[in-house]
């Protein structure tokens, strides 16, 4: 997996997110089929979903519970469906991301609404950056990567890849007195954790 969409994924996990990255879709053309793309991220997030830290001889279900990243803008009493785009330069969707059928498969694959709507729902995500479907859920769409703010803001949302870096690290270090007896399956929480550690026995 991409590094940036390695941090992107665990960024959205420790959010509340469930998620699958770099989704691949396959279209038909010319007497075969093809990958046509990959979309880079698919997330979905539950109503109410927190995080839950436990604290000192206590139990998981006394924690404390940790609203998510405000930068995400996340709706606080519906579910979240995010297609997201990663890129290492600036934040863009590209141009297969835009692609009604490509965000209609999507749709297909979160298999959240009748097959029937899903070219119209994408078509409306695509001109608005984001739409509410019949069951209620937020789709949105988010790039992450390098933002300017002299450029001219898009219908999406978009999040700095060094907003994705700080706020884990942050994370970490608020949380390093539960999260250092952690085994972090997690690549890239992992790796954050390790360079967390190297830093502590340096100071």
């Amino acid at each position: 997996m991409d590094n940036a969409v390695a941090l992107v994924q665990t960024y959205l996990h420790v959010n509340g997110y469930f998620t699958v990255a770099e989704y691949p879709i396959i279209g038909s053309g010319h007497g075969g089929y093809r990958a046509v793309t990959d979309l880079d991220i698919l997330a979905f997030r539950f109503p109410g979903a927190n995080r839950l830290v436990p604290r000192l001889h206590g139990h998981c279900d006394n924690g404390d519970r940790e609203e998510p990243d405000p930068v995400l803008d996340v709706p606080t009493d519906e579910a979240d469906m995010l297609i997201g785009e990663v890129k290492e330069g600036r934040a863009q969707m590209n141009e297969a991301a835009t692609d009604p059928t490509v965000l209609a498969a999507a749709l297909a694959r979160f298999g959240c609404c009748p097959s029937m709507n899903t070219r119209q729902l994408a078509e409306t995500l695509i001109r608005k950056g984001r739409t509410i479907l019949p069951s209620h859920h937020h789709l949105r769409m988010v790039a992450f990567g390098r933002v300017d703010e002299e450029e001219a803001h898009p219908v999406y949302l978009t999040i700095p890849m060094r907003h994705v870096v700080e706020f884990l690290q942050d994370y970490l270090r608020l949380h390093w007195d539960v999260l250092r007896h952690a085994q972090f399956k997690d690549p890239a929480f992992g790796f954050l954790a390790t360079l967390e550690k190297a830093r502590l026995r340096a100071a």
